[in-house]
């Protein structure tokens, strides 16, 4: 059996919101293949990550437009109009974060974000600043999950036992992580499914 659910811990990122570079770049670049190569190839999702683990946006904008100073403008959309990649809020998931909250159930998060964007979404989703005792950003530590470090920040910030906690993340290899190291963890795909795999651990909700 696993133990009593004593907090839950989020990713937050296609978790709580929507962030998708499609829903900038279909606007900017109507085209289907060339969309496509300037995701995989000119800003692809690993040079993005690197901000995610520290590196300045500045710094990774002018590498790329010293790589391709033929996209110099879509390059710098990247970072200037960052806000257009979101998609909004996921409304069952926020929902489900309140009632945890009005539970009284200790709420965490763990999330791969860049810091200076990490304040962008906090101006954004205020309830990112108002629902959680602690959140690690993975800029800040300089660390990425899956890496179990980045858990451990958590555990040994707050003193958290993990097998009391339940993390829950969109990417299955973060989830796998959290597992490893000892955490109860489920992998999101909605809203209704994430309520009742909660609820089978024994969190009291409706």
């Amino acid at each position: 059996m696993s133990s009593p659910v004593k907090a839950v811990v989020f990713d937050i990122g296609n978790v709580l919101f929507i962030w998708d570079p499609e829903n900038l770049y279909r606007d900017l670049i109507p085209d289907q293949e060339k969309r496509k190569h300037f995701l995989n190839e000119v800003c692809p999702y690993e040079w993005n990550l690197e901000q995610d683990r520290g590196r300045s946006w500045a710094q990774a904008i002018a590498e790329r437009i010293d790589l391709y100073p033929e996209h110099e403008d879509l390059i710098r959309a990247y970072d200037e109009r960052w806000e257009e990649m979101l998609g909004g809020v996921i409304e069952g998931n926020v929902a489900l974060l309140e009632e945890l909250k009005a539970l009284d159930i200790p709420l965490y998060a763990i999330t791969n974000f860049s810091s200076e964007k990490f304040e962008d979404a906090k101006r954004l989703y205020p309830f990112l600043t108002t629902s959680f005792i602690d959140t690690v950003v993975s800029a800040d530590e300089r660390l990425l999950k899956p890496d179990p470090a980045i858990y451990n920040v958590l555990l040994q910030r707050n003193q958290l036992d993990p097998s009391g906690l339940v993390f829950i993340d969109d990417t299955l290899k973060n989830v796998e992580a959290a597992r490893q190291v000892g955490m109860q963890a489920l992998h999101f795909s909605t809203s209704d499914k994430l309520r009742g795999e909660l609820k089978q651990l024994g969190v009291p909700l409706p």
